[in-house]
């Protein structure tokens, strides 16, 4: 007679919640800081996004003119000139955020709307395919992947009425459901929550 192997399923629901449990403090310790960053944005999203705006402005302009330094570093590589192109985007991209942060702030509003939508899709079908390793936590995930949708759908239907804030006050919000959900799950986690 032999012993049954475990099912992969079942030792990756265990490494998963062992996992969980022993991290749970960090978890908890991310999930506050998030809410933290979400109430800020929350009550100063015109900064918010401005901030948002300037901060990803100039991480293109680095990233571009480091591009272009590597890229004639290394000129007989394959492909010189598509990095050349690929810095030059990078570099076109940042100076233009910088120029005009509020132009830049309404574009990457439009930007927040296609992510809102992918990272909600996502965090849904994660929290549905495995509700059964996390359970007592998937909710909170699926909760998380909603509001995302919803916040892409204020967006795209114009309520609040103006781009200049959405950017701040729904980057606040996300964050701030994103804040809760790892709490709830952190909590849960040290309690040892592992029921199928």
């Amino acid at each position: 007679m032999s012993l049954q192997q475990p099912t992969l399923s079942s030792e990756r629901t265990e490494t998963l919640t062992r996992s969980m449990h022993d991290h749970w403090k960090l978890f908890l310790a991310e999930g506050i800081i998030l809410c933290v960053l979400g109430l800020g944005a929350i009550v100063l999203p015109l900064i918010a996004g401005l901030a948002t705006t300037v901060l990803l402005g100039w991480l293109f302009l680095i990233a571009g003119l480091l591009g272009l330094v590597f890229t004639f570093k290394t000129s007989s590589a394959p492909g010189f000139g598509w990095s050349i192109l690929s810095a030059a985007a990078a570099i076109i991209a940042g100076a233009l955020l910088l120029w005009d942060p509020l132009q830049g702030l309404a574009t990457l509003t439009f930007v927040l709307v296609a992510y809102f939508i992918v990272d909600g899709a996502a965090i849904i079908f994660l929290a549905i395919g495995h509700r059964r390793q996390m359970s007592g936590q998937w909710a909170w995930m699926l909760m998380n992947g909603v509001t995302d949708l919803i916040l892409a759908g204020i967006i795209v239907s114009g309520f609040p009425g103006t781009l200049v804030w959405a950017l701040g006050l729904l980057v606040g919000i996300d964050l701030l459901f994103g804040g809760v959900a790892l709490i709830a799950m952190a909590l849960a986690a040290r309690k040892g929550v592992a029921k199928g």
